[in-house]
């Protein structure tokens, strides 16, 4: 069963989002973990509506950067300017200084200014001029990117995409819910605001103590192990991505409403925080195995931990 807060959420970003309840949950475990989101889909899926939706529904400020080649890291972090009043330089706030960041399209601008973003995502703070300026709390960002259609794309390269705690797809909605869809657009029902700010971060503070049995550290250690000595990978799961399924395992037990991770919790978001941190070898690729099909081998062959 969800926790009662959680689910007061979910229902009202449900008044924008149709038939996606399993995305809308990921992602506010990722929230919830304190990590980023990576959604990699065609256009017109609802993605800056989900963004736009939590932004709301949990009172965050929102800011949606859409990212072309012409956009400069500046725009991002914040610049400072010289004002003659004072005689002084002034700092002027990026996009990025706020709770909640759309980076739209964010394939289409410049490495630079990516990498100026995913260090303001890693470190949580930006220095302009020598001085720091820490992003607001809580502080997520939301990045999407067009899987389809390389022309005027810059792709993330895998240490950039090891940064998302997460990747995922909403893809094409189904029938009853593309009827629900057109349904809502003559009648508009806007998200209204359930959790505060404060509140959502007390909650991040309550998953950082959910407990976790050995077994469970053990399991995921030996899950990325078994990875990276896979024949069907080149690159498997880094450090930083066993701390991702760490995190996410911990947010999705406190989602629903537990004090302690199970394997269920694991496997449940397997998939989501470690497809975008492996490489398929040649052997993988010439036998047209996937991502997918790798994990689901790699799982199998791991020992269903008891806890203690």
């Amino acid at each position: 069963m969800l926790n009662t807060q959680i689910q007061k959420v979910i229902n009202e970003i449900r008044k924008s989002i149709k038939g996606k309840d399993d995305i809308i949950e990921k992602v506010l475990c990722t929230m919830l973990a304190g990590g980023h989101v990576l959604l990699e889909d065609i256009p017109g899926v609802g993605k800056t509506t989900l963004a736009l939706a939590i932004s709301k529904t949990l009172s965050l400020e929102y800011r949606r950067v859409q990212f072309t080649p012409d956009v400069m890291p500046s725009d991002i972090t914040g610049f400072s300017m010289y004002d003659a009043s004072t005689k002084s330089f002034v700092y002027h706030e990026g996009a990025a200084i706020c709770n909640l960041l759309l980076a739209d399209e964010i394939n289409r601008t410049s490495p630079k200014t990516q990498s100026s973003l995913l260090e303001l995502m890693e470190e949580g703070k930006v220095t302009v001029d020598g001085e720091v300026h820490f992003v607001k709390q809580p502080f997520f960002v939301i990045a999407t990117q067009n899987p389809f259609g390389s022309a005027g794309t810059q792709r993330l390269p895998e240490s950039q995409m090891d940064r998302f705690m997460v990747r995922l797809s909403m893809g094409y909605p189904d029938h009853k819910s593309s009827v629900d869809i057109l349904r809502s657009d003559s009648v508009r029902e806007a998200a209204e605001c359930v959790l505060s700010a404060e509140e959502f971060v007390a909650m991040q503070n309550e998953v950082n103590n959910v407990f976790v049995d050995d077994s469970i550290f053990e399991m995921i250690v030996n899950f990325s192990e078994e990875s990276r000595q896979s024949e069907y990978v080149s690159m498997g799961i880094s450090p930083r991505g066993t701390k991702a399924i760490l995190r996410m395992a911990k947010a999705h037990a406190f989602l629903y409403d537990r004090t302690f991770v199970t394997m269920e919790d694991v496997l449940a978001i397997l998939s989501c925080t470690v497809s975008h941190r492996i490489v398929l070898s040649t052997k993988a690729k010439a036998k047209n195995i996937d991502v997918d099909q790798v994990l689901l081998k790699l799982s199998d062959d791991i020992k269903v931990p008891k806890i203690n």
